[in-house]
């Protein structure tokens, strides 16, 4: 692995620096329990050095011609395609998930990059009609230093594309990657740090210490992160202290929807793709609950065994693994606790259920994917976001009554409703409060639309035009060129 993570240091000020209190701590493959190595713990004293660099490449960064930030934001995506096959080695090792699946998120990185290089120019501002002699106009500046904290189920997508709206409005971005998949984000320091200002691209690894420290920074204007409703309030009360703006992009209880009138058979391919089975369930848009009428629940259970055969746990490095492991014991631990939980609950275990039955997978954080029937709303595993391959299956028969369950949760990120019917379908999707809906698929994500969550899941929106203007400022300005007031 050395030889692929060639730098195992901070990153700020365009070089590589040791942590100033010298800790570090490890790297482990959670598919086997192998020790990856050391891996620099960033802390508030390694905060402060690296924000005032980032506030130097801020005023050079933002100076720079828009047409010459989105060459440097092209380019980069092109690094990133030259190196997919050495990020995506290295980030299936250290996060678990299929190396067949994660180049893909390497692509993604590398096209997000390229989808906010064409839209730096359309940062347009207004005018506003005022009296003769006089001009009304905005502009939009960037917001200066942003810290940016990604989550850890697509370690090297998140930690690379959170970089690129940010970038494209001309701010300084420090990435703060995930403390159990930090590697990838090292070799992306690597390769394309140098193209751009000294400042402009930090990569600070550490723990939970650190991301507090950048989320409180005086000298940080914005904080972002991808992770729990939990660590969300965390990061949200450290930025209330000096009243900067946050983007939140957490949790998930997401709801499939089945009318009566939709096909059994296309249902339960849609609750199986839905679940994100390859990533073992961790996913904050997986649609872990299915809500299913009465009048095909029974049809649309009796193909679900054949549609999830496809998924079996295997080792991530392995080109024909469909499924991978989750990130680490500790997780591990908490979804196997909710499986029991259902079963002493009263749900019926329908599929999986435990560890696969694989001596050569023993070593590692595996677990079947797992469906429960006859689940009722107050369950736990319907409540509470278990980030696992644990799908619950409700049956239901009174719309309003569904419909209040599917919004009784306090999280609100993404549905999935199923039916023949057009009008059925744009009528639920007025009334599910979630800040993405499905009408007939599920799990796409459409570059420009932006993806984000209400209510607990979250707060602004990501991968559009709307990200983009989320890390600016609108300035007004009033002229005044008739000679008199």
């Amino acid at each position: 692995m050395d030889e692929l993570v060639r730098h195992r240091a901070l990153y700020w000020g365009g070089d590589w620096h040791a942590p100033q209190a010298g800790r570090t701590f490890g790297s482990v493959d959670p598919s086997n329990g192998d020790d990856l190595g050391a891996v620099p713990r960033g802390d508030a004293q390694d905060a402060d050095p690296a924000v005032a660099a980032a506030r130097d490449g801020f005023e050079i960064w933002r100076h720079t011609p828009p047409q010459e930030r989105a060459r440097l934001l092209r380019q980069a995506a092109q690094i990133i395609r030259e190196n997919a096959e050495r990020l995506a080695y290295v980030d299936a090792a250290d996060g678990g998930n299929p190396i067949s699946k994660v180049r893909s998120d390497v692509e993604i990185a590398a096209k997000r990059f390229e989808f906010f290089a064409g839209l730096i120019t359309e940062l347009k501002g207004d005018t506003v009609p005022g009296r003769d002699g006089t001009l009304n106009l905005t502009t939009h500046e960037p917001v200066g230093v942003v810290a940016r904290i990604v989550a850890f189920n697509h370690p090297f997508m998140f930690s690379a594309s959170r970089l690129a709206a940010p970038l494209a409005a001309g701010n300084a971005c420090i990435i703060k990657p995930p403390e159990q998949a930090s590697l990838s984000a090292l070799i992306l320091a690597e390769l394309i740090g140098p193209i751009f200002p000294p400042g402009v691209v930090t990569i600070l690894t550490g723990q939970g210490d650190l991301g507090a420290a950048l989320s409180r920074h005086p000298g940080v204007d914005m904080v972002t992160l991808v992770g729990s409703v939990p660590t969300g309030k965390v990061v949200m009360q450290a930025a209330a202290e000096t009243l900067k703006p946050v983007v939140l992009e957490l949790g998930g209880k997401n709801a499939l929807i089945a009318y009566p009138d939709a096909d059994p058979e296309a249902v339960a391919e849609a609750m199986v793709d839905g679940m994100n089975f390859t990533w073992c369930g961790q996913s904050c848009g997986s649609t872990s609950r299915a809500f299913l009428h009465a009048d095909l629940h029974d049809a649309v259970l009796a193909h679900l065994a054949d549609k999830i055969a496809r998924f079996r746990p295997g080792p991530p490095l392995a080109e024909d693994t469909s499924m991978g492991c989750l990130i680490d014991a500790t997780h591990h631990r908490r979804v196997l606790d909710y499986i029991e939980t259902g079963n002493e609950e009263g749900a019926r275990l329908i599929h999986g259920g435990g560890v696969p039955d694989d001596d050569a997978l023993s070593g590692g954080c595996f677990v079947d994917p797992t469906v429960f029937a006859d689940v009722t709303p107050d369950m736990r595993i319907a409540r509470e976001e278990i980030f696992g391959p644990v799908l619950s299956v409700l049956r239901w028969t009174d719309e309003p009554d569904m419909l209040r369950d599917v919004n009784a949760l306090p999280y609100g990120l993404t549905c999935a409703i199923w039916t023949d019917s057009l009008r059925t379908g744009l009528r639920a999707a007025g009334e599910v409060r979630t800040g993405y809906v499905w009408i007939n698929d599920v799990s796409k994500h459409i570059p420009g639309m932006p993806f984000g969550g209400v209510k607990q899941s979250g707060i602004g929106r990501e991968e559009s035009l709307s990200e983009l203007y989320a890390f600016t400022i609108e300035k007004a300005l009033h002229v005044n060129f008739s000679g008199t007031r």
